[in-house]
């Protein structure tokens, strides 16, 4: 069990993560997409229980080893090992993600996409008008694919939580609901505040969808806002930001299914 109850029930939300088929996205008008922050409801009081700690986070670490277990223990690099050329989420998702990233990351960024694969879901501009577009992933063939990328390094995290690349080297890093699988989350997101500049941003996405296999053992047992919530901890334990920020970013209109969310924070 982790050491402290997140505040809100799952009952009352979108419910626990649920596992996902590959999709193909076809073109499609009418979609929305809204911003609705979320942070002082997500990360106010996570716990509940300020008002007795009077501390919003508890001083400890409150995840122990046994929420980052998982149904499937074995080696990573035979699971991810056959490339998967689907979008992992619905079209509305995909969409709502490449606007977020269109209407927040500024010209000329250098940019690092962790947990990448044979797609990024940036805007298709981005190739030309961004300084530089680099890239972690398990699957080699994947990211050869990726076509939007400048230069990529294959690499598991979880394995070896290192980043490849000099301190201060990017202004906004990026991870597509990839979070939940990672057993080291602490190491990597140090990683990532180190190879950010002063001022960058992380930027994590989330859905209801995943691999329930290779998910840690506490995801599945959470509801979408408490994902949120888990990612807003792991900021905060891994210091040297400010305060973690969260939106609720889930498209409306045709195929429009799966609800997104956007958790990020800035480099002090």
């Amino acid at each position: 069990r982790c050491v402290f109850t997140l505040a809100l029930e799952p009952g009352v939300l979108f419910g626990r993560a649920r596992s996902h088929p590959e999709v193909c996205l076809a073109p499609q008008v009418g979609m929305k997409f809204q911003k609705i922050e979320l942070s002082e409801k997500l990360f106010e009081d996570p716990t509940g229980q300020k008002s007795e700690t009077g501390t919003t986070w508890p001083p400890e670490y409150p995840f122990p080893p046994p929420a980052f277990r998982r149904q499937d223990e074995s080696d990573d690099a035979d699971f991810y090992g056959f490339p998967r050329l689907g979008y992992h989420i619905d079209e509305g998702a995909v969409r709502a993600l490449t606007n977020y990233y269109k209407e927040s990351i500024k010209e000329g960024s250098a940019l690092l996409d962790i947990c990448s694969s044979w797609v990024s879901h940036y805007p298709k501009d981005f190739p030309t008008s961004m300084s530089r577009i680099a890239a972690t992933g398990m699957n080699a063939l994947e990211l050869e694919q990726n076509v939007q990328l400048s230069d990529y390094v294959p690499k598991n995290l979880n394995v070896d939580s290192k980043l490849p690349f000099e301190d201060g080297t990017f202004d906004v890093v990026t991870c597509v609901v990839s979070v939940d699988y990672l057993i080291k989350p602490l190491e990597v997101f140090a990683e990532v505040r180190r190879v950010l500049k002063p001022g960058g941003k992380f930027i994590l996405s989330q859905s209801n969808r995943c691999f329930p296999s290779k998910a840690i053992a506490m995801w599945l047992q959470q509801s979408d806002l408490q994902h949120c919530q888990v990612i807003g901890a792991y900021f905060h334990y891994s210091g040297g930001r400010t305060p973690a920020r969260a939106f609720d970013v889930s498209p409306s209109g045709p195929n429009t299914n799966d609800p997104l969310f956007i958790v990020e924070a800035t480099k002090e």
